[in-house]
């Protein structure tokens, strides 16, 4: 994989699905590069509160889970915690599904304003008995046992949906089948095929067959692109040099970010590729460009949700006026993202609006000022920690702690990315 580069975490992602599939598994499994953050520990904390053996989580050593068959859990004597994570909150009420005992899930206060219903109402399908608060919101009851096949058309394309659904398959032992409008990460499908499931792929529609056991695994977790995005668009900002980030998964379903970059006149150069755990993965660069404005479509935004903001802020510093549609379901995340970035853009100086599910921005040259509301967004605060390094800038963010949730040594990376020659 090259040396010389930055490396960011492993992917947030496909450490929560590959934690969870282990659990699953027949016997002893080893995950390098897991992602050592909050979310991602969240989920490592629930399973052992499910009685499964999960090692210590750390950045720099593998991580050993000792799987116990597909219904692996045992009842929780406690309150399953998933402090500010929705993938561990969505993935883990799918697992519990199959498991014939009451299970109570919580989260910390900005995840229980976070809607739950899009995976409860599938769930009860399948036969699921669910009792949550207004809203289907954490906290929330869960109590599963004997389910049966579903057929389902989601509304929203989600890789966290459907893959909450294809480990109630799993943990059930029945066949589970999602159509979305539009394709979402396929992490989940990918992992399921390494490891022998049957997965059926119809234009938008997928069928996980379950199968009679999961074989332990050992595997490395590719970096997580989310994350390496955020120093590839600040080595776009740069006066001059370039910004090499090793190491990152790219898989298709995850690389939108450079689509768009390409339309707007920039570049990320791909050399070296490689494939683990079923991802393929290569040495990104990035070097300075001279942005334009783009129109982002709603059937993009699955492959780049989590990038809205930082393509927001990017498009700040593009010319002209560049509009991004369907981005919805940014409203739904850690917070409310999208009027959040629009809020904060134009507090900085960037004629913004967001507007039902579009948002539109104005690039400016002007040097950009003043304070970044982040309500404890991760993803907000480093997109607009990017946007701060561009020339003349100086925005300041309430909340830099934050970061931790995903990447806990982003600053001291972004640092880098600035210095390194």
């Amino acid at each position: 994989m090259g040396g010389g580069g930055i490396r960011v975490p492993g992917d947030k992602s496909i450490t929560h699905r590959a934690l969870m599939l282990a659990a699953l598994s027949s016997g002893r499994c080893r995950l390098g590069g897991a992602l050592a953050a909050g979310d991602t520990r969240a989920t490592a904390s629930v399973l052992r509160a499910l009685g499964v053996t999960v090692g210590p989580l750390g950045a720099d050593r593998a991580i050993r889970i000792t799987g116990g068959g597909l219904r692996p859990f045992r009842a929780p004597h406690v309150t399953l915690d998933c402090r500010n994570s929705g993938t561990t909150a969505r993935l883990l009420l799918g697992l519990l599904a199959g498991h014939a005992f009451e299970a109570s899930l919580t989260g910390d206060r900005s995840l229980r304003r976070r809607p739950m219903a899009r995976i409860a109402e599938p769930l009860r399908r399948m036969g699921a008995e669910i009792t949550a608060s207004d809203g289907d919101r954490l906290p929330a009851r869960i109590r599963g046992g004997a389910l049966k096949p579903l057929v389902w058309d989601s509304p929203v394309a989600s890789a966290q949906v459907k893959t909450a659904l294809f480990f109630a398959g799993l943990t059930g032992g029945v066949r589970v089948t999602v159509t979305e409008p539009f394709h979402s990460r396929d992490h989940a499908e990918r992992l399921l095929r390494l490891l022998g499931v049957h997965v059926d792929v119809d234009g938008t529609a997928t069928r996980v067959d379950p199968p009679e056991s999961i074989a332990p695994f050992d595997g490395d977790i590719p970096g997580d692109y989310s994350s390496a995005a955020y120093l590839l668009a600040a080595g776009l900002l740069r006066r001059s040099g370039e910004v090499v980030v090793e190491g990152v998964g790219i898989n298709p379903t995850r690389t939108g970010f450079a689509r768009v970059i390409e339309r707007m006149g920039a570049r990320i150069e791909v050399q070296g590729r490689w494939m683990s755990l079923g991802e393929p993965g290569a040495t990104l660069v990035a070097r300075p460009a001279r942005l334009r404005s783009t129109e982002v479509r709603a059937d993009e935004v699955p492959a780049l949700v989590d990038e809205v903001p930082l393509l927001a802020c990017l498009a700040a510093r593009a010319e002209g006026t560049s509009v991004f549609h369907g981005v919805g379901e940014l409203r739904v995340k850690e917070s409310d993202r999208l009027a959040l970035v629009a809020k904060n853009l134009a507090a900085a100086g960037v004629d913004a609006v967001a507007e039902a599910d579009t948002l539109r921005v104005t690039g400016t040259d002007r040097p950009l000022r003043g304070l970044v509301e982040t309500a404890g967004d991760h993803r907000l605060a480093m997109a607009f920690a990017v946007l701060g390094t561009a020339p003349g800038g100086e925005l300041e963010l309430d909340d830099a702690g934050c970061v931790a949730i995903s990447y806990p040594g982003f600053f001291q990376d972004l640092v880098r990315a600035l210095t390194d020659a």
